[in-house]
């Protein structure tokens, strides 16, 4: 068997914003987004991107969890449907998450919850950090 050599993808994102307009945000990996304020704007803002990521990489940890269990050939979709409760105290953030699970294919309903639980509680790098209290190290300059 041949070995197979993980190349690590660049992860990290920088937001610039000037006196006025909005934020625009470039990945490391040249991915680039603007970023919207108003209500009725379309387009992502930064809730709207921390449930996006979350979403994201609960859909591909759930397929990744499918391939594992050898169930992945009957599985035509997979949606994770993300919103959030904001606190009505103390710091703004995000108290809780309401996460909607979709497995569509020809699988029955411990599989699904099998699928789902892995992908969120075991698989996914963002399900976890959220969970966790990540550390966070800051630079300021001029």
């Amino acid at each position: 068997m041949a070995d197979l050599k993980i190349r690590p993808r660049p992860t990290g994102a920088t937001a610039v914003v000037g006196r006025t307009g909005f934020p625009h945000v470039i990945s490391a990996t040249k991915g680039e987004i603007d970023i919207v304020t108003a209500p009725s704007q379309p387009g992502f803002n930064p809730l709207d991107l921390l449930y996006s990521s979350l979403s994201a990489c609960l859909v591909l940890s759930a397929r990744i969890v499918a391939s594992q269990m050898g169930v992945l050939d009957k599985i035509s979709e997979i949606t994770a449907d993300v919103t959030g409760e904001k606190a009505t105290e103390g710091l703004s953030r995000v108290a809780k998450f309401n996460i909607a699970f979709s497995i569509k294919g020809d699988i029955d309903e411990e599989t699904r919850q099998k699928i789902a639980h892995a992908a969120e509680d075991e698989i996914c790098t963002v399900s976890n950090t959220i969970r966790g209290n990540p550390e966070f190290s800051t630079t300021i300059s001029g």
